[in-house]
Parts: structure tokens; sequence; C-alpha cells
């Protein structure tokens, strides 16, 4: 029996570089695995969630509805360079200054999957090309189980690499490098909104 295609296609999807993997790094480096594994988990519920949405044909409705889909890159571009810039400030867990700052809880990484540029490619051409033919309820749970089964995977191996980073950076200059390149990267993937 040979393998779907799909699973192949929304690994490699997931596990490039995207907002996902640079905020999951990023909190791996700065708060540990353990205290970033809400994120983690709010990544893959999200992700699975909006692929479910997919799968029962959001796609259609979204291109049916220029004026939600502009308002919504609109929102994603701007949501994304805010979390640049906080990044970009950001001091590590340690320091004096960074009292207030803590990991991402499960509910703010499922909210920011409806806004995050690369989830929505990924998705939405996974839900286009690697239709099982199955019903919609059926194609949403395919596309849900694979998009956020998959995505687990992906979200742990980044915030442990992140994680492992952590341990590197034990200088306050070293923090400020690590998190200017990853804010930079962050902000880059805004203009992905609106490719």
């Amino acid at each position: 029996m040979a393998m779907d295609p799909l699973y192949a296609f929304v690994f490699l999807g997931l596990f490039t570089p995207g907002p996902n993997v640079i905020l999951l790094t990023a909190s791996g480096a700065r708060f540990g695995f353990r205290a970033s594994l809400p994120h983690v988990l709010g990544v893959a519920l999200g992700v699975g969630v909006l692929a479910a949405f997919a799968g029962l044909g959001m796609g259609a409705l979204m291109a049916a509805l220029p004026g939600v889909e502009r308002a919504l890159k609109l929102v994603a571009a701007g949501w994304i360079l805010w979390m640049a810039w906080r990044l970009w400030q950001s001091r590590p867990s340690g320091a004096p200054d960074a009292r207030g700052d803590r990991p991402w809880s499960i509910g703010r990484a499922v909210l920011f999957q409806w806004v995050n540029p690369k989830v929505w490619a990924v998705i939405l051409s996974a839900a286009s090309g690697y239709a099982a033919g199955l019903s919609p309820w059926g194609e949403a749970a395919r596309l849900s189980t694979a998009f956020a089964g998959i995505n687990l995977f992906v979200c742990l191996f980044w915030s442990f690499a992140g994680s492992l980073l952590g341990y590197l950076l034990t200088t306050p200059d070293a923090w400020r490098v690590f998190a200017r390149i990853m804010a930079m990267a962050l902000a880059g993937s805004a203009v992905m909104v609106f490719a």
C-alpha cells in the first residue's frame, strides 16, 4: 500500500521556516522546551481546525468573498510585524527587564493560525491539490488529522531545537543577535501574506 502523498506535502510545507517555526524556535530558546509545550499544542490544534474547515469548503468561500480575504491579509501582516517587533525587543527569559514575558498559551497559538499566511497557503494547496474524493466531512477529517498530527511532531522538533540553541545563548549579546535574526525572518514572512 502506497503512502498518501498528502503526508509528504504537509510535512514539507510545515517543516520549512515560516512564522510558526520561527516563533517556536525562539520560544524554545527563550523559555525552554517544557514551557513552550502549550504553544506547540496550540499550533497543532489550530492548524488541525483550519484544515478541517478547508476540507468543508472554506477555501471556496474565501475566494467568493475577496473583501474578507483582503482584510484577513492586512490583519495577518500587521500581527506578524507586531510579533517581529516584540521579538526584536525581547530579552533572555532570566533578564531583569524580561519579567512579564511568557510563552504563548494554547489559545493564543490557536488564534494565530487564523492569520498565519504560510499555514493558509499550505492548507488550501493541500485541500485543492491532494483531495481524495471523500465527502466533505471525510475530507475534513483526513486533512485535520494529517495536519494536526504531522504538525505536532514538527512543532516539537523546532521548540526542542530552540531549547538546545538556548544553551548557546548565554550572554545578552548572543541573545540579541539571535532574537534580531529571528525577528527579521519573521518580519520577512509578513511579505508572504501578499504573495
